[in-house]
């Protein structure tokens, strides 16, 4: 009996606060690599700005996940249809003038003009109002 109360007390009670530390460190230590990596990425992927061999002229949605784009290459135009997936050449176009003296339109353009006449609109209403 003597034996085993000794070898009981022989066994050392390790504590937890040690190895919760190196998980806590190493979990810490991931996620950082992890932010570091993710940013690196953004700065590296993102677009130099300095190009313009290639311009967006216009584009139109002509269903839920298709567009029809047209993009400026060199001197000339092409007419794309973009799907999830895919890109295909629809037609080849020379290089034209742009109506609105060369610069293509943001796409939202037409919509805050259009805001505009119908906000410009009803305040006129408001102020004929009797």
């Amino acid at each position: 009996m003597l034996g085993r109360a000794q070898a009981a007390d022989a066994i050392p009670v390790g504590s937890t606060g040690g190895g919760s530390l190196q998980v806590i460190f190493g979990l810490l230590l991931v996620a950082l690599l992890l932010a570091g990596s993710l940013y690196l990425l953004k700065r590296l992927a993102a677009p130099s700005g300095g190009t313009t061999l290639l311009r967006i002229i216009s584009a139109a949605a002509v269903g839920a996940r298709e567009r029809v784009v047209v993009v400026e290459v060199g001197e000339t135009w092409l007419v794309l249809g973009v799907a999830p997936g895919q890109v295909n050449k629809l037609h080849e176009l020379p290089r034209q003038a742009l109506p609105d003296g060369g610069r293509p339109a943001a796409p939202h353009q037409a919509f805050a003009d259009r805001l505009r006449q119908i906000m410009a609109h009803q305040q006129r209403n408001v102020r004929n109002a009797p």
